[in-house]
């Protein structure tokens, strides 16, 4: 098509596709700076030596050399060049675009490396266009739905591919992952390699990451604060991973493998105590205008769908509601009180009564609907209040009735820091925050407790802020093929039930909260 040519030459430039997996990408300072030399390629081949020593012979007239392995060389083949003194040489494997990024001009290039070196714009020696060739030759297809993709979208899934590949390679190993959680994790942390060990022999992983120079990754909530700092204080990188905000279709309290993951070197995304990378990315980060078109397309079928963290089918009745125009109808989700996220974002506010009451002081004359969490309501955690301490503060329960059903029916949200808040934020409903979440400090919720001065503090839209929480910082594994895929995948499988399977190993998960749930219920708990 017109213009695609183009578009794809600076997408495999901007993603640095290209080239056999895992070579290291330094950059070109290594080499000598950028577009400062020729780099003259080693075929690595004896057939190949003659014409290759002519190519040197001839560069070295050309201004400063760089001799280097051709990537493309068979990783057992020996170098057949060598350079003379005063040239330097990496008979080292390198990445393309390493080597392109030093390069003025390429010598000794093969029709792959040629077609590369158009692609960054750098000259090469190699007669013909080969870049245009290999792209009118491209197909791809969807790996997830089967059916046709254009190029775009196929190089842009290898670039999401080749970008959770690299950042894989520096982990040494996991602790706190649940054996119910490890399948889908290591696919999440997956590379050409395999994947990191995963042990709850802290010692060890700290040791081999040590000794790798890699990252320990541990499950956040397994990983209390006295652990982390040993870690860091050994040396050694921490990053945490947690559940991202589309989980799945089910509870993971029910021994549900989540398809979505935040993995965070900086700290969790619901601790507010330092910033997050979700919350630098909104801080810092600028969003290019497909980006938000793309965001507000995402949150566009979230709304349709009827998308929310869980998925979860309609449990119960929906309560009754004043007529619209009426009273205020005020929604007040539920939380497990012992969660990480009310423990360190809560301010104040600890428990769910405590919210509730302050949110009838806040709006006396208001129609407040509670909603107790999903894990309450399954009988997996503590946290369920009795019908008498809700009189007077609640004037009805919407137990087992999806978010998405009730947002629509409601004026506003209050909540501590439910991810219920983030959701509300996405149909468009006012949210009043009392605790701390990641998506408040940003000009869309009203804040109760604002975060320290200079944390925070920029005004960002929601099509941004579903661009920073939806696209740019979790990670998406399909639950049919375990491959990494991207939001909009995630969308389509949880369409289907057959795609989330509970492993029959935790059949006793559901028993156990069958069982708590009619207890908490005949002790008028809800």
């Amino acid at each position: 098509m017109p213009g695609e040519a183009e578009d794809l030459r600076t997408l495999i430039a901007q993603h640095r596709l290209g080239g056999p997996a895992a070579l290291p990408d330094p950059g070109g300072a290594v080499l000598g700076g950028d577009r400062q030399v020729v780099i003259v390629l080693d075929p690595c081949s004896r057939s190949l030596q003659a014409r290759a020593e002519a190519i040197l012979v001839a560069a070295m007239a050309e201004g400063p050399v760089v001799v280097a392995r051709d990537p493309f060389a068979g990783p057992a083949a020996a170098a057949c060049l060598r350079p003379p003194r005063g040239v330097s040489h990496f008979p080292q494997p390198l990445s393309p675009w390493t080597l392109l990024d030093a390069a003025a001009s390429l010598r000794g290039a093969g029709p792959f490396m040629a077609a590369l070196a158009e692609a960054a714009g750098v000259p090469h020696d190699l007669e013909g266009e080969h870049l245009l060739s290999l792209l009118a030759s491209l197909r791809a297809a969807d790996p997830f739905r089967a059916r046709p993709w254009s190029r775009a979208e196929g190089l842009l899934l290898l670039a999401d591919w080749a970008g959770a590949a690299r950042a894989n390679r520096g982990v040494s190993a996991c602790i706190g992952i649940a054996r119910w959680k490890r399948r889908q994790v290591a696919a999440v942390l997956a590379h050409e390699d395999g994947a990191p060990e995963m042990t709850n022999d802290i010692a060890q992983a700290v040791g081999r990451a040590r000794a790798e120079g890699g990252a320990v990754v541990a499950w956040a909530a397994a990983c209390p604060d006295a652990l982390a700092a040993a870690i860091r204080a050994g040396g050694v990188e921490l990053r945490l991973l947690e559940d991202g905000f589309i989980r799945s279709r089910g509870l993971g309290a029910r021994f549900l493998p989540g398809a979505s993951y935040s993995l965070d070197a900086r700290g969790a995304y619901y601790d507010p105590r330092q910033p997050s990378t979700l919350e630098t990315i909104l801080a810092e980060g600028s969003f290019a205008p497909e980006l938000i078109t793309r965001a507000a397309a995402l949150r566009a079928e979230i709304v349709r769908r009827g998308v929310s963290k869980y998925n979860l089918s309609p449990g119960a009745a929906m309560p009754d509601l004043p007529a619209r125009g009426g009273r205020r109808i005020i929604l007040v989700p539920g939380q497990v009180e012992d969660d990480a996220s009310v423990r360190l974002g809560g301010g104040a506010i600890r428990t769910n009564l405590a919210l509730l009451r302050a949110v009838r002081e806040a709006e006396p004359e208001a129609f407040i609907l509670y909603k107790p969490h999903p894990d309450l309501e399954a009988g997996f955690r503590r946290g369920r209040l009795r019908a008498p301490e809700l009189a007077g503060l609640a004037d009805a329960v919407a137990g087992g009735v999806p978010l998405p059903t009730l947002l629509p029916l409601v004026d506003a949200m209050h909540t501590l820091t439910s991810l219920s808040g983030f959701e509300a934020l996405l149909r468009g409903l006012p949210v009043i925050c009392w605790g701390q979440p990641f998506y408040a400090g940003w000009g869309l919720t009203e804040d109760r407790v604002p975060l320290p001065p200079g944390r925070r503090g920029v005004a960002r839209s929601i099509d941004e802020l579903v661009a920073a929480a939806l696209i740019l910082y979790p990670r998406y594994i399909d639950p049919v093929t375990l491959l990494p895929c991207p939001p909009e995948v995630m969308m389509d499988r949880l369409d289907d039930p057959s795609a989330w399977r509970i492993s029959p190993l935790t059949i006793h998960r559901g028993v156990e909260g069958f069982v708590r749930g009619t207890l908490a219920r005949i002790g008028g708990r809800r």
